[in-house]
């Protein structure tokens, strides 16, 4: 059965930093693209970053360019997004969104839209105190 879970989540002090993981089972997230994507309570869900399967390339949404980067570990078959510098606003549920398609990369002015992904996992939560 194909699906995949994050990890990583947590409460942490704002200034600090989490890195999440993506870890897929029944394939191998290399060959797709994946994204993660937020919900924080009363707001609609926000994408915050796209990694490519062919060569890598990464998109980030406008709040947290600069403090968030995604990337792929390959060889453990995962996806990560490290989150520095955090902010009591990064405050949400984090989903790992995977594009179905083989050989998938990030639809460049698209990606943020959650419509295009095919598999979702169940979240995992983000608290940022100030």
């Amino acid at each position: 059965q194909v699906h995949v879970v994050e990890s990583g989540g947590g409460l942490v002090q704002a200034g600090g930093s989490l890195r999440l993981s993506c870890v897929p089972s029944g394939f191998g997230l290399e060959y797709y693209a994946t994204s993660w994507f937020r919900q924080a309570p009363g707001k609609e869900r926000e994408g915050i970053s796209c990694i490519s399967s062919s060569d890598g390339s990464a998109y980030y949404g406008d709040s947290v360019k600069g403090r968030f980067t995604i990337s792929r570990d390959n060889d453990n078959n995962r996806v990560y997004l490290q989150m520095n510098s955090l902010k009591p606003e990064d405050t949400g549920i984090y989903y790992c969104a995977v594009d179905g398609a083989f050989r998938s990369d990030c639809r460049t002015t698209k990606w943020a839209d959650g419509t295009w992904y095919d598999y979702w996992g169940q979240g995992t939560q983000v608290t940022v105190s100030s």
